[in-house]
């Protein structure tokens, strides 16, 4: 039987516990880049490059991808991740993938001017329910929360029921393509949208109108809400940044995310809405933290290409991304982390290793360790060109600033650098 061993905390007894604690959270340090694995496994099937994906709510290993030659195929990325079944396609490239709350039903769109309705009766087993075929193609479409209403965007913004053959309301500002939409997880009747003019338009539905847009100077490939902070939401941008928003206030970014060296195509939130993934144009994965300016992580391989989808799972443990090689790639939230069963003495450590690092993050040793990471000579070099540029503007409008007349002009704010205006 053991024996509980009491500990006198008193500091006159421990004189050396600082200098002890460093040395722990530098090992910790070491041995988290040593044990460092992040890629668990790649799954093929698709014969062309993987445009979106759509999370499975029922199944938290099973994931539905669609890809450029119009397929639409179910994996399960858990024991064999091999495809467990394939959904009726498209004749042209599917754009957008979606499923209902209860994960019932599977929604699909593409640039054959048709969207199909899947019944999901179990993991192997499918149902067709209907096809509807429209005036125009779909670049994106998105499910409302608990309810049979969904958005498709395309030439415009139009909402649809599981049981109507033509849309109960359509949207539009403007005479340019929708090319994303998303419902708010908070408020199910309030939508955002990106243009191919640049802007980014917020939609309520109980009012059948659009109320607030803003332009940028690059186009928006994706939309993603907060979930935990649904008044937030994050853009992935051609200019190969990500901006993050506050509904409430868009004449200015909230964060404004930097890291990627080309366009951003996608991006998604952990469920925790601690962290989002984006996938770049780049053929790099990268994790940021919602208020952080440079990503956590970075994930690439030799093989993978550009990335035009990505997702995390629903228990916040893997990500899963979608390129143009065809295939969808497993990686794990947190490089580092020990998969399978953990034992209560084994967690405990795990934690007290973790507090170890946050309490001496700071300090130069064990800050150049955590931060280094490994980068595909490409990215290296465009990262050095991206900032070369970026410090000669900054010296060009410091000189600028220093040579003009008290008052006649005012440098702009970072955060709202990008943006050109607000319209509502």
């Amino acid at each position: 039987m053991e024996q509980k061993v009491f500990r006198n905390y008193d500091p006159n007894l421990h004189t050396q516990e600082k200098a002890v604690e460093y040395t722990r959270a530098l090992n910790a340090a070491k041995l988290e880049k040593i044990f460092a694995r992040p890629f668990v496994g790649a799954m093929d099937g698709h014969i062309d490059a993987i445009s979106c994906m759509a999370k499975n709510p029922n199944h938290l290993k099973s994931v539905f991808s669609g890809s450029m030659d119009g397929a639409v195929l179910n994996f399960l990325w858990k024991k064999n991740r091999k495809t467990v079944c394939q959904f009726p396609g498209h004749q042209g490239a599917v754009r957008g993938l979606t499923s209902s709350t209860n994960g019932e039903v599977l929604i699909s769109c593409g640039t054959d001017c048709t969207f199909l309705l899947q019944l999901i009766l179990l993991l192997f087993v499918f149902q067709p329910l209907a096809v509807y075929t429209w005036k125009h193609a779909f670049w994106g479409v998105d499910h409302q929360w608990d309810t049979s209403i969904f958005a498709t965007a395309g030439a415009q913004v139009d909402i649809w029921d599981h049981n109507r053959s033509e849309p109960i309301s359509t949207f539009q500002w403007g005479n340019d393509s929708v090319i994303s939409v998303r419902f708010n997880p908070g408020e199910p009747n309030l939508l955002a949208t990106s243009s191919s003019d640049r802007g980014i338009i917020l939609y309520d539905l109980r009012t059948s109108s659009p109320f607030k847009k803003v332009i940028m100077q690059t186009k928006t490939n994706s939309i993603c809400w907060n979930p935990m902070e649904p008044i937030n939401f994050t853009v992935a941008n051609e200019d190969c940044n990500c901006y993050t928003f506050d509904a409430r206030k868009l004449d200015e970014a909230k964060v404004v995310h930097r890291d990627h060296v080309s366009a951003v195509m996608d991006v998604d939130y952990s469920p925790t809405g601690r962290e989002f993934v984006t996938g770049s144009y780049d053929r790099t994965v990268r994790i940021f933290n919602h208020n952080g300016d440079h990503s956590r992580e970075i994930y690439h391989t030799k093989r993978m290409q550009r990335v035009f989808s990505v997702r995390y799972s629903c228990d916040a443990s893997y990500v899963i991304s979608g390129s143009d090689d065809t295939n969808l790639r497993i990686w794990k939230s947190k490089a580092s982390e020990q998969l399978g069963v953990i034992l209560p003495r084994e967690k405990k450590k795990h934690e007290y290793n973790d507090a170890l690092k946050a309490r001496f993050k700071h300090l130069p040793e064990i800050r150049r360790i955590v931060k280094h990471r490994h980068l595909p000579k490409p990215v290296y070099k465009a990262a050095i060109m991206r900032r070369t540029v970026t410090e000669a503007d900054n010296r060009k409008e410091e000189r600028r600033q220093a040579h003009s007349a008290p008052g006649s002009s005012s440098r702009k704010p970072f955060r709202k650098r990008r943006i050109i205006k607000e319209e509502s």
